[in-house]
């Protein structure tokens, strides 16, 4: 990764300075740099999009679906870049990265499919006599420019769950990448200035959120959609105005193992929703309840293939854990678990950190109050507890100010529906951890874990916005 990043405004690229230095997060070099906006430069960027909005709301559902084609087209032709891009500058071993690069293709794909199934409704009106001889339409109309704010654990995947949709919504935009890992975002806003996108539609911009505001509080802006920490999340909300807000905030996701439950297959999994990239995921295993009659076989079972995941290289197809995304984070994550050590806590394995890199740590019989067990980890580390009774554990998982996505292991419907209707959280997953994840499926939180859906075809109803006809056909009685 030698080149020089430009940032891209009204579609196109502007070295306009080199401000922003990204890292290989496993080495600590620096790999590139970036150009970074300044506050004129974000005006501009609203202003094309403002400009262009016209001119997006006239693209034929055809073309927005043309432009999002090229675009899989592309991803396909680069996806050895892709992934090697993201796993240096996120630190995301190669193997994950991969599955990044192909949900990125997934997403562009479902936003092509969806640009031609946009559609109106009939309605029937005649609900009393005063209403006799009306008909009533709507169709859906693009909301206008919107805001973007991606985070830095999914540099491509979370930036296209804004840009996809609004492609074929035809939405302009304006997309502030995290600065820890702007690459992902760049490269995307590269194949889209290949298309027949109007001048305008798009404008990446790398920046410091000191300059930022406006991406927040412009009113030219008719939706800002934002992913990351509650606590920005939140604050920008109470900042937006007038605008529509989706936001896609954190969590400390749980997961029951029910006592009939494949102890071998839940295990098998409950590893990849712990520890899979690192742990620096929104709805990674956080929280394992287990059924006091299988806890101790579970416990086995899931120490000894903890400790034999492989830490190191992110580059190496061998290495399951890679860094986090920065030291201080490491720094935070070792603070945690000691506090659940001194508090009484077991460590089953791992607990170790040097510099960024933070062991697959595993815990149990710690108090539920403490930050690793009752806020957002966001690494590699998941905490064990038994139960007895199913619903002792829905109460449990409820007991958190989050509710992104839960887990089930059970055999059992009445337990399966018992989940689904009393689990406040915004999905349900049973037979598997709540990290999963395909690109067409609503997705997004409640309570402190966020507003709104994710999946292309809900996205673009926050990116669209009704409009009624009514027709009156005189002569009727």
């Amino acid at each position: 990764m030698q080149k020089k990043y430009p940032l891209y405004v009204a579609n196109q690229p502007e070295q306009i300075n080199h401000d922003l230095e990204v890292r290989d997060k496993y080495s600590g070099e620096v790999v590139t740099e970036v150009a970074m906006a300044d506050q004129e430069t974000i005006e501009r960027a609203i202003s094309a999009a403002v400009e262009a909005t016209k001119p997006m709301r006239r693209l034929k559902p055809y073309e927005r679906q043309q432009i999002l084609q090229h675009c899989v087209k592309r991803f396909e032709e680069r996806s050895d870049e892709l992934a090697m891009s993201l796993c240096i500058e996120a630190g995301k071993p190669i193997r994950d990265s991969r599955g990044e690069v192909t949900r990125l293709i997934d997403t562009f794909r479902i936003a092509a499919e969806e640009a031609v199934r946009i559609e109106g409704h009939v309605h029937n009106l005649e609900i009393s006599s005063r209403a006799a001889g009306y008909r009533g339409f709507d169709q859906r109309v693009p909301i206008g420019p919107c805001s973007f704010i991606s985070p830095f654990n999914f540099p491509l995947n979370l930036a296209a769950h804004k840009i996809a949709p609004a492609i074929a919504a035809g939405c302009p935009f304006v997309l502030k990448p995290a600065s820890k890992t702007p690459i992902g975002a760049l490269q995307i806003a590269e194949v889209l200035a290949e298309t027949d996108l109007p001048e305008g539609a798009f404008s990446i911009l790398p920046c410091h959120r000191d300059v930022a505001d406006s991406m927040t509080t412009d009113e030219r802006f008719k939706l800002l959609s934002f992913t990351g920490s509650p606590d920005v999340g939140w604050k920008l909300k109470q900042k937006a105005g007038k605008k529509k807000v989706v936001l896609e905030l954190g969590g400390n996701a749980a997961c029951i193992v029910d006592e009939d439950a494949d102890i071998e297959d839940a295990v098998e999994r409950m590893i990849v929703g712990a520890f899979y990239q690192s742990g620096q995921s929104c709805i990674g295993v956080q929280r394992i309840l287990i059924h006091e009659k299988i806890y101790e076989d579970f416990r086995a079972a899931m120490v000894e293939k903890t400790k034999s995941l492989k830490m190191g290289d992110p580059k190496n197809e061998e290495t399951f854990i890679g860094p986090v995304i920065s030291e201080s984070d490491g720094e935070r994550l070792k603070k945690w678990i000691d506090e659940a050590l001194q508090a009484g806590g077991n460590l089953l394995c791992g607990g170790g950190r040097e510099d960024a890199m933070v062991e697959a740590t595993l815990l149990e019989n710690v108090p539920k109050h403490l930050p690793i067990c009752a806020e957002e980890a966001f690494g590699p580390v998941a905490v064990l507890s038994r139960f007895s009774d199913f619903d002792q554990a829905l109460r449990e998982v409820n007991e958190s100010p989050f509710g992104l996505q839960a887990g089930l292991f059970t055999k059992s419907i009445d337990h399966m529906l018992r989940a689904w209707d009393e689990l406040v959280v915004g999905g349900v997953i049973v037979g598997d951890i709540p990290s999963w994840r395909v690109d067409n499926m609503p997705y997004g939180g409640v309570k402190d874990s966020g507003l709104g859906r994710e999946g292309i075809k809900y996205a673009i109803e926050d990116m669209t916005e009704r409009r009624l006809l009514v027709t009156r056909s005189q002569g009727v009685s």
